[in-house]
């Protein structure tokens, strides 16, 4: 009895032994392939069962065997490769590939190391886009190196090993130190001739206001003489500064006067006509500065508007008389379709 006791526990701890060994959990991010007897196609077609979904599972020890497949995004670095470009000037390139597996028995009965395989093939078709492409590709113009890439990748490894390229992206092009003095030369150079140009631009657009105020104080004496007097508080607010004037300015505007204009008398129609033709040249001035302002381009600063009434012939202030006796009674200037044989002006 007691003999028959031991058999049936013996018997009991090998088929417990049995039922443990032949459970497997496969995770979630796993697929299970069961190879029966080595062989995991039946009549050229995939056997029934040698797949296995996610979660608990049973297999036959002995005769069938699994291996598990991950089906997450694998992170490939692919290393440094050294190469010339089209246009003769050597760089070093390296990259990252992601990719998984999208079929597992492809995976695993097509290739042998499939991740090995990928990284292998990742760095022959990297040299092979080096060599096609140029330098100002491969650094301005990376999605399109990119995709290129992933296309030449995926094409070798999606149909026979069943692995999906996801993305390549290149991490870092080197180039050698006298390729990036030469660079940094060049771009020095063309921030100094932007600067250059921006510089004009604003010296032409000012050299325009400057005429334009220019008109406006010579329109009118007493604008310009409190000028000189604003510059003159401007110079004295310096404390080391000293300012000497000889004359005052009133003495200069009755030198100004003995000289001839007090002649001018009053103002006439004409030059109340011209006042008001200036006024209206300088607004449209104005405009014409602020649309330049807007619109001015590096490239081209003389598209700057001219100045109308500055970039036009003057026209001229009527003839002053010299005072140096009784007035003549003749008519004087254009008469009679002609000018008088006197001339305009007379001495008494």
């Amino acid at each position: 009895m007691e003999l028959v006791l031991v058999i049936l526990l013996v018997v009991l701890g090998v088929a417990g032994l049995f039922l443990l060994s032949s459970i497997r959990v496969v995770q979630q991010f796993e697929h299970g392939i069961v190879f029966r007897l080595g062989k995991v196609q039946r009549g050229g077609e995939l056997r029934p069962g040698a797949v296995r979904a996610p979660g608990l599972t049973a297999i036959v020890p002995i005769v069938e065997r699994m291996q598990k497949v991950s089906r997450q995004t694998i992170t490939l670095d692919v290393p440094a490769q050294d190469g010339i470009t089209q246009d003769n000037v050597s760089v070093r390139v390296d990259a990252v590939v992601y990719f998984r597996v999208i079929d597992p028995v492809k995976a695993i009965v097509n290739v042998q190391h499939y991740g090995y395989a990928v990284s292998q093939v990742s760095q022959t078709s990297l040299r092979s886009v080096i060599g096609q492409s140029d330098m100002q590709e491969l650094l301005g113009e990376r999605a399109k190196i990119n995709a290129y890439l992933r296309d030449i990748i995926d094409e070798i490894s999606q149909g026979p090993w069943g692995v999906l390229i996801e993305r390549v992206e290149i991490k870092d092009v080197s180039l050698p130190e006298g390729m990036k003095r030469s660079m940094a030369r060049q771009a020095e150079a063309e921030r100094e001739r932007r600067a250059r140009i921006i510089t004009a631009d604003g010296e032409f657009q000012a050299s325009k206001r400057l005429a334009a105020a220019g008109e406006i104080m010579s329109a009118d004496p007493a604008a310009l003489q409190l000028r000189l007097l604003q510059t003159v508080v401007e110079v004295s607010a310096e404390k080391n500064s000293t300012l000497i004037m000889p004359l005052p300015v009133e003495i200069l505007r009755f030198f100004d006067r003995a000289a001839g204009g007090a002649g001018r008398g009053g103002e006439t129609e004409g030059e109340e006509e011209e006042k008001l033709a200036l006024g209206e040249r300088l607004a449209k001035a104005e405009e014409e500065l602020a649309k330049a302002a807007e619109t001015s381009t590096l490239e081209a600063p003389d598209d700057v508007p001219p100045v109308i009434g500055l970039d036009e012939p003057k026209r001229e202030e009527p003839a002053t008389q010299e005072v140096s006796g009784p007035p003549d009674e003749r008519p004087r200037g254009i008469t009679d379709g002609g000018p008088h044989p006197g001339g305009a002006t007379s001495s008494g």
